[in-house]
C-alpha cells in the first residue's frame, strides 16, 4: 500500500469515529419556551385591559385626571370669562350661548372650537360661524346669518327662503308678510334673479304681489288690481323694462287690463276685461269708483 493510500485510509477511520452532530433540543425549547411567555404575556395584558374597561377602572382614572388638569388650568387663569358674539341679529344670545355650552368658569382648554361651529350652524338664522379660543379667557364667536328673501307657497304650505333659496327652518311665515311671494317647485333657487329684475323698475315693483314659476322655465308677475304679467323664458329684464316704458309714456296699467303678455321680444300683447265697461283711467287712492 502506497504513503498517499495509507493516508486517506487513516483519514477515513478519524471520520468514522467521530460521533455524528446532534441537535440541540436545549435550545430549541428555549426558543418555543420565550416566545410562549410572550403571548401568554400579551394575553394577559390584552385580557387585564379588558377587564379594567369592562369594570370602568381605567375611564374613571383617565376621567379624574383629566378633570384634575382642567381644574388645575383654571386656576392657572385659563377659564372662560367672556364670550363675545358678532353678526348676531335675528339669533337670540341665549340660544347662542346654550350650542357654545360654556359658562363663565369653564375651562377654555377643554373647548372645542370645530364642534362649537358645526352646532351653530345647525342653528336655523345661521348661515355660517366662526369660533376661536382667545387665550387667556375669550371665546370668539362671528356669524353670518341667513337673510329673508321671500315667502314660497308649494304643497299648500309657506315657509321663509333666503337669499341662496335655501329653506330657512323652523321659522314661521307669519312674521315676515312684507315679502314677496313665490309659487313653484323650483321657484326658490332663481327667486334671487327674480326680484333683481323687478327691483330695476321701483314703480313697478311696488305693484307685484306675487311670482308664479311657470314649467320650470319662465315667470307670471301678479300685480295689484287683478293683473297678469307674463315675462318671457330670456331677457326678463328687457321685457320688465319695455313694460316700466310703456307704463309711463300711455299708462296701460290704469286701463282695465287683465293681462299684459310680454313673451314676444317685438310687441306688447294686452288683454282687457270684456265683462266690465273700459274706463280710460284707473281710480286712484281716494276716489270713488
Amino acid at each position: 500500500m502506497s504513503a498517499k493510500a495509507k493516508t486517506q485510509s487513516r483519514k477515513k477511520t478519524k471520520q468514522s469515529r467521530r460521533p455524528a452532530r446532534r441537535p440541540q433540543p436545549k435550545l430549541l425549547t428555549w426558543r418555543r419556551a420565550r416566545i410562549g411567555g410572550m403571548l401568554f404575556a400579551a394575553t394577559a395584558v390584552i385580557g387585564g385591559i379588558s377587564w379594567l374597561s369592562i369594570d370602568g377602572w381605567f375611564n374613571r382614572q383617565a376621567d379624574a385626571t383629566v378633570r384634575g388638569f382642567y381644574a388645575l388650568s383654571v386656576d392657572a387663569g385659563l377659564g372662560v370669562d367672556d364670550v363675545l358674539v358678532e353678526g348676531r341679529n335675528r339669533t337670540e344670545a341665549k340660544e347662542i350661548l346654550a350650542t357654545l355650552g360654556v359658562q363663565r368658569g369653564f375651562p377654555i382648554l377643554a373647548f372645542d372650537p370645530k364642534a362649537a361651529k358645526v352646532e351653530l350652524e345647525a342653528l336655523p338664522w345661521v348661515k355660517s360661524a366662526a369660533v376661536e379660543r382667545r387665550f387667556p379667557r375669550d371665546v370668539y364667536v362671528r356669524i353670518v346669518e341667513r337673510q329673508p328673501l321671500a315667502l314660497w307657497q308649494h304643497n299648500g304650505s309657506t315657509a321663509v327662503i333666503d337669499q341662496s333659496g335655501d329653506l330657512i327652518p323652523n321659522v314661521h311665515p307669519e312674521g315676515f308678510n312684507g315679502l314677496p311671494l313665490v309659487v313653484g317647485a323650483d321657484a326658490p333657487e332663481h327667486t334671487a334673479a327674480l326680484l333683481e329684475v323687478v327691483g330695476s323698475e321701483p314703480r313697478l315693483r311696488e305693484l307685484v304681489t306675487a311670482a308664479v314659476r311657470v314649467s320650470g322655465r319662465r315667470w307670471n308677475l301678479k300685480l295689484q288690481g287683478g293683473i297678469d304679467v307674463q315675462l318671457p323664458e330670456t331677457d326678463a329684464a328687457g321685457a320688465w323694462a319695455q313694460l316700466a316704458r310703456i307704463e309711463r309714456e300711455q299708462g296701460v296699467l290704469e286701463r282695465d287690463v287683465i293681462v299684459i303678455d310680454l313673451r314676444l321680444p317685438d310687441r306688447l300683447v294686452v288683454r282687457t276685461n270684456t265683462k266690465t265697461k273700459p274706463k280710460s283711467k284707473r281710480a286712484g287712492k281716494g276716489e270713488e269708483t
